[in-house]
């Protein structure tokens, strides 16, 4: 995350061109997987709770996703160029409580019905965006709209960066992973061959769609902003369309061009590195404890997602520093900078407290789900 908004910008090539790359948009999608599993913990896991505990639990995710939409907008606002995604994760935590309480299988499906249909919807429905005007007028009677100074719902549902129709699958699917027996043998081996399958899958078969459909290359090429139509098959690089999307866009799985492809990618990905934490941790004890300054970021995500954004502001409009916003080989110490600081307070934190910060606070304002009937 810090390095797709922190740092060298990928075009610098060689092995750290080749990580940075590596990350952007993948790292997004497994934040989205692992909302999707905390929904599920929240719920009930592996057996969603019923009756008053499973109210409570829906009051708990609805107080967390209007928390989360607020302060998504809130960041937002600061104007650092960053594509907040928690004002998308309210909504999304909003529109998949009606699938708290199902199994992992129906999930599963779910979440692959959605990466199948959801993709060529939002291509229709942002294709009716680009050659009409009824989202303007939608967007002008948006109270949301005019309460966040963004394009409310319309940008939510499908004009964002993380539109709500395509990145819905990904929490499905982690919702569906949270239902399964993570400590069952075999299960994680089955969990990466998965993902394996699904990321061949989707940057695979993207790869064969792009030259194997007549000029699908060449329009992706002409209708991009001097990006590589060569590498539209897994990476950023491709850019985006300038002016009408083209057709030949839905053969594209570059990390964020909410394609079938791209959501196939993108979460088999996930599943791997899932799959392989799980294995490690279970398998490596000692390597785990060498892995606790990590463990400690993690415990306070939140926290430290929001802290990067606010220092991205400060030192970009406060108190502008150059590398900050570099794209060269120079901006290196500004990215490795933010890891250090995020992790050296995470190990302090962690120490003292059992929450971060944002994560206790989020904590309190979720107690009054103890009232529900």
């Amino acid at each position: 995350m810090y390095s797709a908004h922190v740092g060298p910008d990928v075009t610098v090539g060689g092995p750290v061109g080749f990580l940075l790359e590596t990350a952007r948009g993948r790292s997004s999608a497994l934040f989205a997987l692992l909302a999707g599993f905390s929904l599920a913990i929240i719920t009930g896991r592996p057996h969603p709770r019923t009756g008053r505990a499973g109210r409570q639990s829906v009051a708990r995710i609805m107080i967390r996703a209007v928390a989360l939409a607020a302060l998504g907008f809130i960041l937002t606002g600061l104007g650092t160029g960053v594509d907040v995604i928690l004002s998308f994760y309210g909504l999304l935590f909003l529109t998949t409580l009606p699938l708290c309480r199902l199994r992992a299988e129906a999930l599963a499906v779910i979440a692959a019905a959605g990466a199948l249909i959801m993709p060529a919807l939002l291509y229709v429905i942002r294709s009716s965006i680009e050659g009409g005007t009824w989202a303007d007028a939608v967007t002008a009677r948006d109270p949301l709209a005019w309460i966040s100074g963004t394009d409310g719902f319309v940008e939510l549902l499908f004009t964002g960066e993380y539109p709500v129709l395509t990145w819905m699958p990904f929490l499905v699917a982690g919702m569906a992973v949270a239902r399964v027996d993570l400590a069952r043998p075999g299960i994680r081996s089955r969990l990466a061959l998965v993902g394996g399958a699904l990321a061949l899958l989707g940057y695979g078969g993207s790869w064969l769609a792009l030259r194997l459909v007549p000029n699908a290359l060449s329009t992706i090429a002409a209708t991009t902003d001097g990006g590589s139509a060569s590498s539209a098959w897994w990476s950023d690089t491709v850019g985006e369309p300038e002016t009408r999307t083209p057709l030949a866009w839905l053969l594209v799985a570059a990390p964020h061009s909410q394609t079938t492809f791209s959501i196939l990618g993108n979460t088999g990905v996930a599943l791997v590195v899932v799959a392989g934490c799980l294995t490690i941790a279970d398998r490596m004890p000692r390597l785990m404890s060498l892995a606790r300054p990590i463990a400690a970021v993690g415990m306070m995500a939140l926290t430290a997602y929001v802290l990067h954004i606010v220092a991205l502001w400060f030192f970009t409009d406060v108190w502008y520093v150059p590398a900050i916003e570099g794209e060269t080989m120079s901006a290196l110490p500004a990215l490795l900078g933010f890891i250090a600081a995020a992790t050296l307070l995470a190990i302090v934190w962690t120490r003292l407290f059992r929450r971060g910060p944002l994560e206790h606070l989020l904590h309190l304002a979720t107690q009054p789900a103890r009232h529900v009937k």
